[in-house]
This record gives structure tokens, C-alpha cells and sequence, in this order.
């Protein structure tokens, strides 16, 4: 075996990690029972698939050839280690159990993944550990990443999922989808997990990727989902959120991976076919009787997808948008953006002392994007010193490459 051929099948292995684990892991949940147990399969069978495929090739169905050993492994697992009794039901039809179906339809209401993330979102959980574990299970996520999109120490979050997993060990959470009457009041936190995958997909919090396409889509899929099953307003809002934004993919990143401001965007790179269908359902969203956060947000980003130009973003609406949407769920960072949308309207001066106004709170005083805005503001008043140290402030408080070399390409204008 050359050292060629076992390059090129790691490499497919490492492929077929990114692009089938989730789905693995979830297949694997609902025939285990457990999420440890799926978790120690999903490895086992991708470290089988590092030593058979160099001598065996690669199977043509890769992600039933891992499902299949998985499972026997896990199998295994379970009766060398009592710790897995409690797994009884699960245990009891496992090795009768039949090989993946790998032409289960990706739409289905009954998606192992669909079914996996109502399982993280059991209301016997926190909200913050259903999102947490829902994002770490359901997308790979990192504790940093996890962390980074809290705004919290990745131990705590560490914490809050280990907790987490064993409060569904112990509770016996159903693994399903939930019946329609529980729909509503499970439907928030789905909602919230989806929205910090698209976030994490389309702005990274880490590493040299200024997009990670997977997660985007994926994002857009369970968005797509979400809206199917139960298509209230907000799981329409938070659609046409996430097609907007990423209608702007394309034009916020150059051919050499530097990022690029809204107001600088190549806007004929911009999908028209997602802002149709975003601002379609926006519209949608917003007609309901109970408007919520995400509907408003969809709002806003329909705003800046209308202009032609930069120079003919209707700034007013915006602002009052941020208005409703500070009511319907107050936080600083929404305050900070409508303080940025302030600054468009009034000039740079009303922006700053806004934005100063939040920090002298000691709020989002570790956030970066709110001294990278300040920085912004006070270049544009002429306040160099005053800008040089807010950019250096955000580069410190920053580790994602590509937004790093655009604060270093700003402090290097001034």
C-alpha cells in the first residue's frame, strides 16, 4: 500500500467526517438510545474506517458501512460496561436490529436530525444546555465555539453539557419529534439553535475560514424543517433571516479571503433568488398578529437587501425597526446595532456617544464587534488615537483570521 493511496483514503475519511458525522451521530442515537454511547460509536467507527479502508477501499455507502459498525461497536461497549444498563429498551432490540436505510428522504418530519435536536430542546433541560448540547451533538461545534457564541468560559459550558446528558440519561428523554399540541413551547429553543448555527457558519467565531458553508446550509435545512413542521411566524422570520444574509455571502469575502465591509460589497454578487425568497417570507413573518425578534431582524436585513447602493439604505426604517425590536427583546447588543444604524441616520458624533453609553455600563465590554464600532466611529470623526485603541482593543478580544487582518488592515489606514 503506497503512502499515496493511505493519503488519499484519510483524506476521504476526513471528507466523509465533515460531511456524514452529524448525521451518523443522530442515526446512531436513535438505535443506542444514548448520547454517550452514539458519541463513542461515531469514533470507534471512524477510527475502523482509518484502518479498513486502506486495505479494503472505500465502501460504496459510507455512511451505512458507518452506521452498521457503530452500532456493533457500541454494542460491544455496552455489555463489557455495566455503566450502559441503563439503556435497557435500547439494548434489548439492538442485535436485531436492520442495517441503515440509507434512502430515508431528507425531508421527513422523522430526520434523525430533526428528532435529535427536539431531544437536546427537552424542556426538562435549561435553555442554555439545550442549545449548548444541541449545537456540540447536532453540528460539531467545539466548547470554544459554543462558548464564543455565549459570550461564556468554555468550562462553564463544558459544565452545562455534561449536565445536560446526563439529565437525559437519567430522565429517559424521548428521542422523537414532538406530538403537535407540545410543538409551540418546544419550538424557541430550536429556533435559538438554528439561528447560533447560522451564526457560527456565516461568521466564525475561530479559525482561518471566513465562512463555514456547511453550516450555513445545514442551518438553512433545519430552518426549511422547522417552518414545515410548525410554520408560526418566528420559524418563518428566522428563514428569511438566514437567506438574507446569506443572499451576501458571496460579496463579504474577496478571492484572497479578506472580508469586506456591508457598505463596501460587490452588491450584483448578491443571490437575488434567496433575497426574493428572504423577503418573501419577511413580509410573511411580519404580517402575523404576534411579531417576534426573528421577524423584526428579517426586517432589517430586507432593508439593506432592497438598496441598490449603500448610499440609498432607508437608515430611518432601520432605526425604528431597532426600536421595536429593542421592546420585543432588549439586550446591549441590540442596542449597539441601533446605535451603528444611529450614526448612519445622524452622523458618527450621535453614534459614539451611544455606543460610549453602553461601555461606560460596562456592558459587551469584552465583546469585539462593540469596540470595532467604536473604532469605526471615531475614524470618521478624525479621532485617530481614540480609534487606534479601539481597534486594538477588538483585535485583542479577537481570534477569527480573517476579521483579525481587517481590523489590522484599519488600524494600518490610520
Amino acid at each position: 500500500m503506497s503512502f499515496e493511496h493511505s493519503h488519499i483514503v484519510r483524506q476521504t475519511v476526513e471528507a466523509v467526517y465533515r460531511n456524514e458525522s452529524r448525521r451518523v451521530l443522530a442515526t446512531l442515537v436513535r438505535l443506542l438510545g444514548d448520547l454517550d454511547l452514539a458519541e463513542e460509536g461515531l469514533h470507534d467507527a471512524f477510527r475502523a474506517a482509518l484502518e479498513q479502508w486502506p486495505r479494503e477501499g472505500v465502501p460504496s455507502r459510507p455512511r451505512a458501512w458507518l452506521v452498521s459498525v457503530g452500532r456493533h461497536k457500541a454494542i460491544d461497549r455496552m455489555r463489557r460496561n455495566p455503566r450502559y444498563q441503563l439503556v435497557g429498551e435500547a439494548q434489548s432490540g439492538l442485535d436485531s436490529a436492520v442495517e441503515e436505510d440509507t434512502s430515508r428522504h431528507d425531508g421527513e418530519i422523522e430526520d434523525d436530525r430533526l428528532r435529535l435536536i427536539f431531544t437536546c430542546c427537552h424542556p426538562a433541560l435549561p435553555l442554555e444546555a439545550q442549545v449548548a448540547l444541541t449545537l456540540r451533538e447536532m453540528c460539531g461545534l467545539t466548547t470554544d465555539e459554543i462558548a464564543a457564541a455565549f459570550l461564556t468560559r468554555p468550562a462553564t459550558l463544558a459544565q452545562r453539557i455534561v449536565r445536560a446528558k446526563a439529565k437525559i440519561r437519567h430522565a429517559r428523554i424521548p428521542y422523537r419529534v414532538p406530538e403537535q399540541a407540545e410543538l409551540p413551547g418546544r419550538l424557541e429553543a430550536v429556533l435559538r439553535v438554528v439561528h447560533l448555527i447560522f451564526n457560527e457558519g456565516y461568521a466564525p467565531s475561530t479559525g482561518a475560514d471566513p465562512t463555514r458553508c456547511d453550516l450555513c446550509a445545514e442551518a438553512i435545512r433545519l430552518g426549511r424543517l422547522a417552518v414545515e413542521l410548525l410554520p408560526e411566524s418566528e420559524a418563518v422570520g428566522l428563514l428569511a433571516l438566514m437567506l438574507l444574509h446569506d443572499s451576501r455571502r458571496r460579496a463579504r469575502v474577496t478571492s484572497r479571503g479578506e472580508m469586506v465591509l456591508l457598505e463596501d460589497q460587490d452588491r450584483s454578487l448578491w443571490d437575488r433568488a434567496e433575497i426574493e425568497e428572504g423577503t418573501r417570507l419577511a413580509d410573511r413573518a411580519l404580517a402575523s398578529h404576534r411579531i417576534g425578534p426573528y421577524a423584526v431582524q428579517a426586517a432589517i436585513v430586507a432593508v439593506h437587501a432592497e438598496a441598490a447602493q449603500a448610499e440609498s439604505t432607508d437608515w430611518s426604517e432601520i432605526v425604528g425597526l431597532y426600536d421595536v425590536l429593542q421592546r420585543l427583546e432588549p439586550s446591549p447588543v441590540v442596542e449597539l446595532n441601533r446605535a451603528v444604524a444611529v450614526a448612519m441616520r445622524d452622523g458618527p458624533a450621535a453614534g459614539l456617544a451611544l455606543v460610549d453609553g453602553i461601555l461606560a455600563r460596562g456592558q459587551l465590554a469584552d465583546y469585539a464587534l462593540a469596540h470595532a464600532a467604536r473604532a469605526e466611529l471615531c475614524r470618521r470623526l478624525g479621532l485617530k488615537a481614540d480609534a487606534r485603541t479601539a481597534f486594538q482593543r477588538a483585535l485583542d478580544l479577537t481570534s477569527q483570521a480573517p476579521q483579525r487582518r481587517l481590523l489590522l488592515r484599519r488600524l494600518a489606514e490610520l
